[in-house]
């Protein structure tokens, strides 16, 4: 870009897309005069999907705005909770968002999950076509027009990842009503129903029993109950704390 130069400073969770406004505080970007302000965001490395307001000299603009030469402009980041309008809470995260995935879906919330890397413009299309909030470390991806909504996950951590999904927006936790693997609706059932799933220790141990409705898959309190139920317990007990 060539043109106009603005004034830029960015909220401090968005530095992490700017490092070098963690240094300077205030950017100097030049832009080409034509560009939408929220194209010149982008362009200095913030996807929108973790844009807020954008103050322009203390007046909030759209991202439209094409801004002009000596604008100070304030990028603030994403209102908490974030409410997506039009379709109920769903999510669709990629191929790097697996352990998060199985954890959302333990905790009875609609996530969708690409198990293989099938590429940018194909999840985009299904976030759009489904309506699925898309999660991603992926700034490229979420970038991207066709997305239907969007959201950085900031952590590496799925622990923190996860805390963080449920403060930013809020979902309904339904425990124990989803499966883990394919996301499909558990129902309940019998041993009967189950056993050709089941070792001869498990059958003589347990006596209640889940099953997917879509894949078929058998649930019960198993070994790693307690640490699913830990996961659980914090995940209500974080639900209350913002109620």
């Amino acid at each position: 870009m060539n043109g106009p130069e603005i004034h830029v400073e960015f909220a401090p969770e968005l530095q992490v897309f700017v490092p070098q406004a963690r240094r300077v505080g205030t950017l100097r970007a030049t832009t080409d005069g034509l560009s939408s302000l929220g194209h010149v965001v982008e362009s200095l490395g913030v996807p929108l999907t973790e844009v807020g307001a954008l103050v322009v000299d203390g007046r909030e603009v759209p991202v439209s705005h094409v801004p002009a030469a000596g604008e100070s402009v304030t990028v603030r980041t994403v209102a908490r909770p974030q409410r997506v309008p039009g379709a109920p809470l769903r999510f669709l995260l990629d191929v790097h968002l697996g352990t998060l995935a199985r954890r959302l879906r333990l905790l009875g919330v609609d996530t969708a999950y690409e198990s293989t890397d099938i590429g940018d413009p194909a999840l985009a299309a299904r976030s759009a076509a489904e309506r699925r909030v898309m999660l991603s470390r992926d700034r490229g991806l979420l970038r991207r027009r066709e997305l239907w909504a969007g959201a950085f996950v900031y952590s590496t951590r799925p622990e923190e990842q996860l805390r963080d999904v449920l403060e930013r927006f809020q979902p309904e936790l339904l425990p124990w009503t989803r499966c883990t693997a394919c996301n499909g609706v558990l129902r309940k059932a019998t041993k009967d129903e189950v056993a050709d799933q089941l070792k001869h220790g498990t059958h003589a141990m347990y006596d209640v029993f889940a099953q997917c409705t879509a894949c078929g898959r058998a649930y019960w309190k198993g070994a790693h109950h307690e640490q699913l139920e830990a996961i659980v317990e914090r995940a209500m007990a974080l639900r209350s704390e913002r109620r």
